[in-house]
Parts: structure tokens; sequence; C-alpha cells
């Protein structure tokens, strides 16, 4: 059987530009049609906004298609019907039954030519922005370590494994040179000083990010802490530079942010347009540089549509029938959840007066049509940005940036109702670290936040994307874990027990670990959220009152009525 073969975006909005003039006669017939009516009765107001509608709507998509001359025929016509809508009957334009006949003339022969133009040719007339390419990375976890100390590789290769990292160790830097030449890693530590030379690490590094297609993120590890020896690793192309002993927890938070193993959610865009083929066409610009839209053309779904697809910025045309852009803004706004989502009108309205009218309401910007579509690009992302950062400020716990108590137990709630819809079934899981109020008043609260930030990062690292990780408080964790069967759940948090129970921690004057205990309950064992956290964190109790440092899961079958 033949695959089709998926149309690139060009290819789409080719057909979304076809579509849009194959419309185009009928269209012009309206707007004449629209004209008469008025012309027959002056006071008909509704007449003459929706001529100013369709003929805006005519101009703004016809120059976004590249018909210049179409979207200046239509210029007039639609200033002139943008007056006759203000004006009662007494106070009408001078002419303006001729001007009006005069516009609508210009704008039939603008329309042939534009079909007739079209018959040989569907290029759209602008370059496309570029779309986001993959670094081509596979987003592993391996890190090449090279220290001449190999007590020192085998305990930082262990702290790593707990965290996921895995680790290739290399006593001699020309070893480690060998090795990248046939396989590159993720990220490189290594000492400075060699007995081969005092700089030989850092000479070796230098010799690579030069030979090298693209730098390899790398951290030094010494015993020097001089200006020297820390000007030696930046001239070398260093990223970070760590005196020994180093904290298995600052390099592994240090890896993280150089290998962006997970890579970024793309941005959300809602796009709010009635004309079908232009909201295609802006959708198709934004999915090319990388981004998710969900087109709406029924501004009466715009609340339905907010809660499912939980967009980070609406891009919104201003002129739509039934419902302006700025009333549907004014709606939106109303609601508390969504007071801060950015909105951006997407209009051909040139009037500077009714620009800022419509951003009064509250809206972020107003970009007009055509827009250029690097243009588009950057001010959606740059909007879309902001709107995540908030909510992430929002959502997440400032010393770990894992959820929050209240966004985790939302996520678990939507989780819950994704299930029920979708089949199959999740575990929640409730984790706490053992006699931490001990290891505050011994080695202070500084120590204590490294313990844990490291949980949390053994929590990031080794569960999937689709996981679901928080900070309930204080020193407790909620998992939640979607499409596995409790066995297989006690399973993988009883290997990250044991991993994190291996990650070293240093004081003042020590060293020591820690462990945590785990409770974990399932769905559809417990079909509700409540009932779900209560049995979990009985199982939590079991844990600790057997000894902690374990995991116990719940093993109901049923809720108990």
């Amino acid at each position: 059987m033949n695959e089709t073969k998926p149309l690139s975006a060009r290819e789409k909005i080719a057909k979304l530009r076809a579509s849009f003039l194959a419309q185009l006669p009928e269209r012009a017939r309206q707007s004449r049609a629209l004209f008469e009516q008025f012309k027959a009765d002056p006071g008909n107001h509704e007449a003459a906004i929706e001529l100013h509608r369709n003929l805006h709507s005519i101009k703004g998509t016809g120059r976004s298609f590249g018909f210049r001359e179409l979207g200046e025929a239509a210029a007039p016509g639609e200033d002139l019907a943008a007056l006759l809508a203000d004006s009662s009957a007494g106070t009408l334009p001078e002419n303006w039954q001729e001007r009006c006949a005069t516009c609508l003339d210009n704008l039939d022969a603008a329309v042939t030519a534009a079909c007739a133009s079209n018959s040989g040719s569907t290029e759209p007339g602008f370059t496309m922005a570029a779309s986001k390419e993959s670094s081509g990375d596979s987003g592993g976890h391996l890190i090449y370590l090279c220290d001449d100390e190999t007590l020192t590789l085998e305990q930082l290769a262990s702290q790593l494994a707990c965290f996921g990292y895995e680790s290739v160790t290399f006593t001699e830097p020309e070893k480690l040179y060998e090795a990248v030449l046939v396989r590159r890693p993720n990220a490189i530590i290594m000492d400075i000083n060699f007995p081969q030379g005092r700089n030989a690490g850092t000479e070796v590094m230098a010799k690579l990010q030069s030979e090298t297609d693209k730098r390899i993120p790398t951290l030094f590890l010494s015993a020097r802490d001089d200006f020297a020896a820390r000007l030696a690793s930046v001239q070398a192309g260093s990223e970070a530079y760590f005196h020994k002993p180093a904290r298995a927890i600052d390099l592994v938070s240090t890896l993280d942010e150089l290998t962006c193993q997970q890579q970024p959610e793309p941005y959300r865009i809602l796009v709010v347009d009635d004309e079908a083929e232009i909201a295609g066409y802006h959708s198709i610009i934004l999915q090319e540089a990388g981004m998710v839209t969900y087109q709406l053309s029924e501004p009466a779904r715009v609340l339905d549509v907010l809660q499912e697809f939980r967009p980070d910025m609406v891009l919104m045309d201003m002129y739509m029938p039934g419902c302006s852009g700025q009333d549907l803004s004014k709606l939106i706004r109303q609601i508390p959840d969504y007071v801060g989502l950015p909105i951006v009108f997407l209009s051909s309205e040139t009037d500077r007066k009714k620009q800022f009218s419509a951003m009064r309401i509250g809206a972020e910007g107003f970009l007009t049509k055509p827009v250029v579509p690097e243009d588009l690009v950057a001010a959606v992302a740059i909007r879309a940005e902001r709107m995540r950062t908030l909510r992430s400020l929002m959502a997440r716990d400032s010393l770990t940036g894992l959820f929050n108590h209240t966004t985790t137990t939302q996520l678990l709630e939507s989780a819950i109702s994704t299930t029920k819809r979708n089949g199959g079934g999740l575990c929640f899981a409730m984790i706490d670290i053992d006699h931490f109020k001990s290891v505050n008043d011994t080695h202070g609260h500084p120590v204590g936040d490294q313990v844990i930030l490291a949980l949390s990062r053994v929590l990031q690292q080794r569960l999937r994307n689709s996981d679901i990780v928080g900070r309930y408080g204080g020193e407790e964790f909620a998992v939640i874990l979607q499409d596995v069967t409790l066995e297989r759940a006690e399973k993988l948090l009883d290997e990250l027990r044991q991993d994190f129970s291996r990650v070293i921690f240093h004081s003042a004057s020590t060293e020591f670990s820690c462990t945590f205990s785990a409770g974990i309950a399932a769905y559809p064992a417990h079909h509700c959220m409540e009932k779900l956290r209560e049995m979990a964190d009985k199982a939590l109790y079991q844990a600790k009152h057997a000894g902690r440092n374990r995991v116990a899961i719940d093993k109901c079958e049923q809720d108990s009525k």
C-alpha cells in the first residue's frame, strides 16, 4: 500500500492560498450585496458593520498571501465602510454611494486579477521562517571522566551513576582525546594536572575544542585553586571549575544545565480567527518554528479550549462576527485563571487609535497583517516565554524547581481524569527523607537543603519525562507514575531508594548519607484523588513504622465504601 507523503509547510500554505482565492468571487459578491442593503436602508447598522468586516478580512488575508494589489483595492472600501458603520443616517460621508461603488468596482477587478495570477503559480510570495532543527544529539547521559587518581575516578563515577549518568573513566588525557574522536560524550569532567605536565588537562581540552565541529561541555576538577589554574581552564574552553573535593550535587546541577537532557516543551499558541485560511497560515508559520497551535474559529468555544489546551499565548483577530476580539479579550480577562494570559491582536487594522483602544483592555501587543514570518515567531516566542516563566514561578518550588504542593495536587487530579477517559492505570507515591530533622539539627539547614536538592535530582533524572515529580512540603515528595503497574512502580522506586542511599553529602566536619521511605497506591484500585493520596500516605507510614529506608505498597483492590 502506498503511503501518502506529508505535505511540506509551503505546500500546506499553497492549499490555503488556493482555498482563499476560490472563495474570493463570492466574498466580493457578498460585499456588493451588503452595500446594496445599506444603500436601500442607511439605518441598517449591521449591514455596514458586516461590510467593513468583510473588506477588512479580504485586505488582511490577501496581503498575507502575497496579493498586494488585492489588499490595496480593499483598503479604501474598508475605511469607508468603517465611517458608514460609525455614522447615523443624518451624518453620512459626502458622495458615499458613488465612492463605495467605485471601491467595489476596483475590488472586482483586483479579485479577477488575483484569480488569474494564481492559475500558473501557487507560491505564497514570502520567505518561511527557518524551522527549529534537532541538534543531532541523542539526549543520552554519557560523561567522560579523566583524573590520574583512580580512587577519585571511582567515587565520582559511582556518585554520577546515582543520578542516572553513564560514566567512562580515563587516567590519561591522551586516552580521553582518542575516545572522543570515536564516540562523543555529552560532557567531560577532568583534572588539570597530570604526571605528563602541570596543565596537561587544559592543553588536551584546548586541542579537542579546536579540532571538533561542536564544543563539548567541559568541567575542570582540580586540587589547585589559584588564578593561573582557573585562567588556564577558561582559556581551554571550560564551562565550570570545581575545587576538590567537589560535592556530587554541585557537579550534577551543572551537568544538568550543560547537557540539556530534557528538551523544553514547545510553546502552545491558541489562534483565534474566523478566517480558516489565514488562521491556518499563521499556525503553519508557528508550527515550523517548533510551536504547537490550536485553531479556533468559533469564539463561543474559547473557555473550553483554554481549559483543555492550556495555551501560553492567544493570537487573536480583532474583527469577528458576533464577538469582536475586544469583547472576547474582556471575557477572558474576567476569569481569574487567565488574567495574566498574553493576548496579542493580529489584524490588518492600521488605525492607531483603534489599536491602542484594543490594547487598553489588557492585550499584550498588536501585530499588523501582513506580518513577516520571522517577526511573528519572535513576537509570539517572547510573550509565550514570559508567560511560561510566570507560570513556573507560581507552580514550582523555589528550592528544587519541582512542582509545588498545589500544582502537584492539580496534576494528580488531571492525570486521574485522563486515565479514566483513556483507560489504563497510574500509581501515586509519597516519599519522605528519613530522619531529616536530625540532618538539619546536626549539619545545619544549608546542608539539609543539599539533601533535598539531591533527592529531587535523582527523581528528575531517573524517572520518565511523562512522570510528574512534586515537592509536597519540607522533606516530603510526591510522584505520579502513569501507565505502570503497582509492582513495577515498587521496583522502580526501590532502585531509586538504593541509589539515593549511596549519595555522599559533605558537612563542615564529616561525610554522611541519607535514605528515604516511600508508600505507593494505585488507580483504579482507588478511583478518587483523595482516596489515592490517603492510601499512599498510609503505605508511607507503614514503611516508616517497619524501620524506614524501604518502599511499601497499598494492596487494596478497591475503595472501601
